[in-house]
């Protein structure tokens, strides 16, 4: 799980919801196979994954190779399909270090005679996007005022926009994520900073930043002093405070108004990262073309220097999840425990830099996105409440109506899965699963909050409660048999679905 602001106060355990003793009968295969999930197989693999040898797994690193090898070799013991590249298990993918080159990097303006150039070195600045191998150019497109995004979104594609927006307006960031989204060619906002304070922001991009290079290109966004362009601006008919404080949007073409980037970048470094992949083909001979992924992150944050202990296991955080993903491959591979659609087993690394390794796959997946039904994201459920669990994202699919019913079905796990206890943190957008749910996957993920050794040495295998993460990892079993076996696949809510999917 990526960091939050401070810990999470425990919650009070929860009453289970109770069904039936009848509606709790599962077939009998399904029973024998629920059953290999146990707490000794848990904390096996647990103490394995979160050993000090592993040297807390960060991204890139050997311990991680060593936890990812461990992973496809437990796949391969259970006869799934290699789902990684060339036939292999894994899926590797480019990190680099590198900086921009400021001494050589300029962004300018032109109109007419008039050019204004504003340096990295001194009035310019890198803030994110694919740097080009050569200068972006074209005529402007203003936008500003008070636009919405789907506004924006609309008069971009393709355009080097001059971004002009009130950054204390409350939706400024969302209109930025839409013309970053919407294809602009790069985007250009300009600073009223005086320049001490724009000073003060230009030393971290000359500082080397480690990136997963996720191989499709992003618009290229900087942001430069509006003193620097000033004579472009006059000539062209810009006045950016009025733009700034316009209570109707503003997108106007500037046809005399020429924007040039040229920057540049070192790269210092380049290595990869593995993300795990295992395939259980489904027995369905059409259904089998549809996929239920579940995934999990296998990296953590490596070591903390200047402690007496300063490996940082991450026993919870997320050898727990790897562990369920693994378990749950051992009870689906079964004799008669195999659904109708297919399953794949996925372990990512890079969660803790960003969620790199579930972006990555999101973006070059090993089967068509559009034939993942869900994914059910786990990450840290050792720890916390004895029968309780949270599934972020109950209210956004119907497959929050699919987990109550099999919970229901299912009081002898006692194990009750509730609803989001702490949407103010926004975890529904901090762990892998969101990668897959804005490409338009339905997705669960389990989760059972926060701890006092959270992204400490402390989250060691010795507070793990294994008894009570194999309960839950026999309820996400019985939830991902009903979706991979169900004849429909998982519907989302409309509003959800306008809301986080990327359109």
């Amino acid at each position: 799980m990526r960091p939050t602001a401070a810990p999470l106060a425990l919650l009070c355990s929860l009453p289970l919801l109770l069904a039936p003793t009848a509606a709790a009968q599962a077939p009998k295969p399904l029973e024998a196979a629920a059953e290999t999930i146990t707490e000794q197989d848990v904390i096996r693999h647990i103490r394995v994954i979160a050993d000090d040898s592993m040297l807390g797994r960060d991204t890139p690193s050997r311990g991680l190779d060593l936890t990812a090898q461990y992973v496809a070799d437990r796949f391969k013991a259970l006869g799934l399909t290699p789902g990684g590249e060339n036939g292999t298990w894994f899926q590797r993918y480019p990190i680099t270090r590198r900086h921009i080159d400021a001494e050589h990097s300029v962004v300018s303006l032109a109109s007419g005679r008039e050019t204004g150039r504003a340096s990295f070195a001194s009035a310019a600045r890198y803030l994110q996007g694919t740097v080009p191998d050569r200068p972006v150019t074209g005529n402007v497109l203003l936008v500003g005022g008070a636009i919405g995004p789907d506004q924006a979104a609309a008069a971009v594609p393709g355009r080097v926009v001059l971004f002009l927006m009130d950054r204390a307006r409350p939706s400024a960031d969302q209109v930025l994520r839409a013309i970053n989204l919407a294809g602009a060619k790069a985007v250009i906002l300009l600073s009223d900073a005086d320049s001490a304070s724009f000073a003060g922001r230009l030393v971290a991009q000359t500082r080397d930043r480690t990136a997963m290079d996720i191989g499709v290109p992003r618009p290229l966004i900087v942001e430069a002093r509006e003193a620097a362009m000033r004579g472009p601006l006059a000539v062209a008919g810009v006045k950016p405070a009025a733009v700034r404080a316009w209570g109707s949007p503003v997108v106007k073409d500037l046809l005399s108004l020429t924007a040039t980037l040229d920057v540049k970048e070192v790269v210092t470094s380049r290595q990869t990262a593995p993300n795990t992949i295992g395939i259980l083909p489904g027995t369905d001979p059409k259904l089998r073309n549809e996929y239920v992924l579940f995934s999990a992150h296998m990296d953590h944050i490596g070591i903390t220097p200047g402690q007496p202990d300063s490996i940082n296991n991450g026993a919870d955080d997320d050898a727990s999840g790897t562990t369920a993903v693994m378990e749950l491959a051992e009870a689906f591979s079964r004799p008669d425990a195999r659904p109708r659609r297919s399953l794949i087993f996925l372990t990512v690394s890079g969660e803790e830099k960003g969620l790199w390794g579930s972006r990555y796959f999101s973006e070059h997946p090993v089967v068509p996105l559009k034939d993942v039904v869900a994914d059910i994201n786990i990450d840290m459920i050792g720890r916390n409440w004895p029968d309780t669990i949270v599934a972020i994202g109950k209210e956004h699919s119907d497959l929050g109506a699919t987990l109550n019913r099999v919970n229901a079905a299912h009081p002898e796990l006692g194990m009750t899965a509730i609803d989001d206890r702490w949407p103010e943190e926004r975890f529904y957008f901090r762990s892998d699963h969101y990668n897959f749910a804005r490409k338009g996957v339905p997705i669960l993920f389990f989760f059972n909050g926060v701890h006092e050794d959270y992204h400490r040495p402390s989250d060691s295998p010795d507070k793990i409660e294994p008894e009570k993460e194999a309960r839950i990892i026999r309820l996400i079993f019985y939830l991902g048999e009903e979706i991979a076996s169900a004849p429909e696949r998982p519907k989302w809510k409309p509003e959800s679905y306008k809301e986080i999917v990327e359109q």
